[in-house]
């Protein structure tokens, strides 16, 4: 499920402890692993809370584009469809100079399920507006085109965990990030006007309703 739209899933969560913790997956540029396109994090580092790097938190770093693609490499970008689509064959994942990158994608989005299998995780804390993280917001076609198309949806790699029935969260869903604060630590309050990046105001002008 996505957390954002099932916030319940956060209260069902059991309580974890330095010697029992959470197991979760975080996409590898967010732990600051430099897989980006460019061999960077993209400075992604920034945006881990540092209450997740807590005794009670087992982070499990993956970057499904690293293991397919490589790293560096060209922008794998969504074309016809979301993640879902691509994992049904209705949509494909090309690079700026329109290279067919979707088989590479896929072997990355299943060896990502294969690790939080055999990890076990209860969370997977994925990029938003990547073509394989993201669970919010996503690229519709080039990136590197003028204006840069958006839509909702959920990159391929995010696809094939929530068909494998894990539970996705993004770095932007704010919310939902301050709830998962709070099941970790009984006295933090959570601060109830964060957004989740699906009702953030750019992506309600831009996006619409959901």
């Amino acid at each position: 499920m996505r957390v954002p739209h099932h916030p319940q899933v956060l209260a069902e969560l059991r309580t974890p402890s330095p010697k029992d913790p959470w197991r979760i997956l975080v996409s590898g540029c967010i732990a600051g692993l430099p897989v980006g396109v460019d061999g960077s994090d993209y400075g992604m580092a920034a945006s881990l809370p540092g209450w997740l790097r807590c005794a009670s938190v087992r982070l499990i770093p993956f970057c499904p584009e690293d293991h397919g693609l490589g790293t560096p490499r060209t922008m794998p970008d969504l074309h016809g469809g979301d993640g879902f689509e691509v994992l049904d064959g209705r949509a494909r994942v090309l690079d700026e100079h329109r290279a067919d990158l979707t088989e590479g994608m896929l072997a990355g989005a299943r060896a990502m399920v294969e690790r939080a299998q055999q990890e076990q995780v209860e969370l997977c804390l994925l990029t938003d507006r990547s073509g394989a993280c993201g669970s919010q917001v996503i690229s519709l076609g080039c990136r590197f085109e003028d204006p840069v198309q958006h839509r909702r949806g959920v990159g391929v790699a995010a696809a094939a965990l929530l068909r494998a029935g894990f539970h996705v969260v993004s770095q932007r869903d704010y919310l939902s990030l301050e709830r998962l604060h709070a099941r970790l630590d009984a006295g933090h309050r959570p601060d109830l006007s964060a957004r989740d990046h699906h009702r953030h105001p750019w992506v309600l002008e831009h996006l619409g309703e959901p």
